[in-house]
């Protein structure tokens, strides 16, 4: 290995430098802040757990994405945390023992064992919360809110929020009662938005003419809130369960847009991402100049169950690393320049570090600027007191120490 190969990383794993990581730490902190503020606990999920544990109830797609390693201690497959969700549903489930809604937040990092369009690298600090308790819409809203708020935090502007429902499409395949093989195509001609495969499965797997039609539908219902009438129109005489999907986004729709009216939505009745783990409403929301969703959730009922205590659930995640580049702003310039002795100047140092101020001490034989360390002041003695001084004679002297 050449010197030039050692300090390659691998592919989707990034440092962070400054001045990001300050702006990373001050996101976190606010949005930390805010969830505490709407009544959310933070919980700090391990790294590493057994793999039987950490990928109960996920779907395929969590496995592909979770790093193995073997427990040298007990010879278990452990994995590492690659999504944060299904670990905060096992500890609602069983390691605590709330009786009625639970509101929890987390912001930590994750690894995952490829990089896709969807979720970005494979490093990112996962930051989100989940409402554990409660089936109702409110729940829904409440996460919807929460969410936009979080953007509009990180200094997101314009703001487009995607709307979906998987117990649309799941109401009509089980009424359609398809085989397992013929759900499998028909779904993955829904992913790929081909009309012509999606006709061509439907001719093959759907006998009733109705629902036939209805699948038809599905494929072409995406578009703004306008979809939803044209959803009532194409899917008459479709389950109850497909009604009260639609009722739902309805009323989800009217009491974001009622808060949010510059919010632009968007609504895709065939959208099924997460479709092993989602049970109800999904939705991603994006920013202009990012291809991909800066915070994604849903609703995913009896994750639990495997750990013996099924609850609704409804949540949203983020990437800290990715909201953190919504705002570009350069690092405050507001250290002060001590020199590296002087009869007091510790005392000094401290005096002002303890009342909150970031000070920067000379180190014998520095050559550097303070500049170099944005600072604007400069600690100095005058008259045997130490006080503060603008750099080069700018403005007055700033604080007396």
């Amino acid at each position: 290995m050449t010197i030039a190969d050692r300090w390659l990383l691998p592919d989707g794993m990034d440092e962070v430098l400054p001045p990001q990581a300050s702006r990373m730490e001050e996101l976190r902190r606010a949005l930390l802040d805010l969830y505490y503020r709407w009544g959310y606990d933070q919980v700090m999920p391990p790294p590493v757990e057994f793999l039987d544990s950490l990928l109960t109830g996920t779907g395929t797609d969590l496995d592909l994405q979770t790093f193995k390693l073997t427990d040298q201690l007990t010879g278990r497959l452990m994995g590492v945390s690659a999504d944060v969700t299904p670990q905060v549903a096992r500890m609602d489930a069983h390691s605590m023992h709330h009786q009625g809604p639970a509101r929890l937040c987390y912001c930590t990092n994750v690894l995952r064992a490829k990089a896709d369009q969807h979720q970005g690298g494979r490093s990112p600090v996962q930051v989100g919360v989940e409402l554990f308790g409660h089936a109702g819409l409110e729940a829904d809203l409440e996460i919807l809110r929460l969410a936009l708020l979080s953007l509009k935090a990180a200094g997101a502007g314009e703001l487009h929020l995607a709307l979906g429902h998987i117990g649309i499409y799941r109401s009509l395949v089980q009424a359609a009662e398809l085989e397992p093989d013929q759900e499998r195509a028909l779904f993955e001609a829904l992913e790929l938005k081909s009309p012509g495969a999606l006709a061509q499965q439907i001719e093959a797997g759907v006998s009733d003419p109705t629902l036939a039609e209805m699948f038809r539908a599905l494929g072409r219902l995406h578009g703004g809130p306008e979809v939803l009438d044209n959803a009532r129109d194409a899917l008459v005489g479709a389950p109850a369960a497909v009604t009260g999907a639609l009722a739902q986004l309805e009323a989800l729709y009217r009491g974001v847009a009622e808060e949010h009216p510059e919010v632009e939505f968007y609504f895709d009745l065939a959208e099924l991402r997460g479709y092993q783990y989602h049970t109800g409403m999904m939705f991603a929301a994006f920013v202009p100049g990012y291809g991909q969703a800066l915070a994604k959730g849903g609703r995913y009922d009896d994750t639990g169950r495997a750990f013996g205590r099924a609850r609704p659930a409804t949540g949203f995640s983020m990437d800290l690393k990715l909201l953190a580049t919504l705002v570009q702003s350069e690092p405050a310039c507001d250290g002060i320049w001590a020199p590296a002795d002087g009869e007091g100047v510790a005392e000094a140092i401290a005096s002002l570090r303890d009342a909150g101020h970031r000070v920067v001490q000379a180190l014998p034989g520095q050559t550097t600027s303070p500049e170099a360390h944005r600072c604007s002041l400069r600690l100095v003695q005058v008259e045997g007191r130490w006080q503060t001084q603008a750099l080069q004679g700018r403005g007055e002297p700033a604080e007396r120490g």
